[in-house]
C-alpha cells in the first residue's frame, strides 16, 4: 500500500469519526421521539419498544401544544424574507466596493469584515430596546436585522468573487447601451450565481435555526419562529414534556437536512468561487 493510500485511509477514519460525533446527536433526537416522555428520561439510549414506543403520539401532542404548524408558516416567511433580502442587498453592494475602490468603498468593506468578529452579546440589549423603538419587533422587521447581522460575511463572499469578474465584460456591455442594473443583474449576477446559491444556504441554515435573534425582537404574544415556540414546552418549576419536545425537534430539523442534503454541492464550488481573489 503506498504512503498516499494510507494516509487517504486515516483521513477517511478520522473524519468518519468526527461525522458520527454529529450525527449520534440527532438519531438520539429521532429514536426519543417515539418514546413515552418517562422512557426518556430514564434510558435515552434505549431503542423504543413495548410500553415506550408510542408511535406519532409525541408529535401530534406537540403540534398541538405549539401551533407549530403556525410558528413553521412564521419561520419560513422570515428566512425567506431574510434570505432574499441578504442576497440582493449584499451582492449589490459588494459589486459597488469592488467597482468604485474609493476611500469610502474600502472602509464600508473593512465595517463589513469587522461586523463579522463582533460578539453578538455586545450589541444584544441595545438591539431589543433600538428593535422596539423602530417597530422591528414583527416577522418582516426581522428581515432588516438579520440583513445587519448576515451582511458582513455575504460582502466578504461576494467581494472575492467579483474581483474575479473581468472588468472588461461590463465596459463591453456599458458601450453598447446596456443601463447599470442590466448590467449587474445580465451579466454580473449570472457569473456569481454559485457564490449566490452557496451564500443562500449558509443563510437559510443560520436563519432557520436561529433562535436568540427572534427571541430578543419577536413580539412574543403574536409571532413564533419554531424554535422559539418548541421552547415553550417546557413547564413551570423546570418540568418538561420531553417526549413532545423530541417529537418536534425532528420536525423542526427535517426540513433544513433536507434543504442542505440538497443543495450541498454548491456550498464548496461557491465559497472556492469567493476564493479566487481576495
Amino acid at each position: 500500500m503506498s504512503e498516499k493510500m494510507k494516509h487517504a485511509g486515516l483521513w477517511t477514519t478520522l473524519f468518519t469519526a468526527v461525522s458520527l460525533i454529529w450525527i449520534v446527536p440527532m438519531l438520539l433526537v429521532l429514536v426519543n421521539s417515539f418514546k413515552d416522555k418517562t422512557y426518556i428520561s430514564q434510558n435515552a439510549f434505549s431503542i423504543p419498544a413495548g410500553k415506550a414506543f408510542v408511535g406519532l403520539e409525541n408529535y401530534t401532542r406537540g403540534i398541538e401544544r405549539t401551533n407549530l404548524i403556525g410558528s413553521f408558516g412564521w419561520t419560513v416567511f422570515v428566512t425567506v424574507g431574510s434570505v432574499g433580502l441578504l442576497l440582493l442587498c449584499t451582492s449589490m453592494c459588494a459589486w459597488w466596493i469592488v467597482r468604485v475602490g474609493s476611500t469610502t468603498a474600502k472602509t464600508l468593506y473593512i465595517l463589513f469584515l469587522f461586523n463579522m468578529i463582533v460578539p453578538f452579546q455586545m450589541v444584544m440589549f441595545t438591539l431589543s430596546k433600538i428593535s422596539d423603538m423602530l417597530n422591528l419587533n414583527t416577522p418582516w422587521g426581522l428581515w432588516i436585522i438579520y440583513l445587519g447581522f448576515g451582511a458582513g460575511l455575504s460582502v466578504f463572499i461576494f467581494t472575492g468573487v467579483i474581483k474575479s469578474i473581468p472588468q472588461e465584460l461590463e465596459e463591453s456591455a456599458m458601450i453598447d447601451g446596456a443601463s447599470v442594473p442590466r448590467i449587474f443583474f445580465q451579466i454580473v449576477v449570472p457569473i456569481m450565481r454559485p457564490s449566490i446559491i452557496s451564500v443562500a444556504i449558509l443563510q437559510t441554515m443560520w436563519i432557520w435555526n436561529d433562535f436568540l435573534l427572534p427571541y430578543l425582537t419577536l413580539d412574543m404574544s403574536r409571532f413564533k419562529t419554531m424554535p422559539i415556540a418548541i421552547q415553550y414546552l417546557r413547564g413551570g418549576y423546570g418540568s418538561v414534556d420531553m417526549g413532545a419536545m423530541m417529537g418536534c425537534l425532528v420536525l423542526a430539523i427535517v426540513p433544513i437536512v433536507v434543504f442542505y442534503i440538497i443543495c450541498q454541492k454548491y456550498i464548496i464550488k461557491g465559497v472556492m468561487a469567493g476564493a479566487v481573489k481576495g
